[in-house]
């Protein structure tokens, strides 16, 4: 599986309103800090201690997005 890797504070950037509200992720455990993996599909993966969890995810034009914020590609 392909993701592309950033942290909370990027991914709070890069939602837009029709996705999840920054303050269901912070509910969620995000945090500026957090680990966060995004596949192609657009599902968001937040890095527990032990495990990675589905969170929720993304629409639309998404990967346009995350490169142009991140400056990767998937891997």
């Amino acid at each position: 599986m392909q993701f592309i890797q950033m942290s909370g504070k990027t991914l709070f950037r890069i939602i837009e309103d029709d996705e999840l509200h920054p303050h269901e992720l912070s509910n969620l455990g995000v945090n500026d800090e957090s680990v966060i993996r995004i596949n192609p599909q657009g599902d968001i993966e937040l890095r527990r201690t032990d495990r990675w969890d589905v969170i929720g995810g993304l629409l639309g034009e998404f990967e346009s997005r995350i490169k142009r914020e991140t400056g990767l590609e998937w891997v």
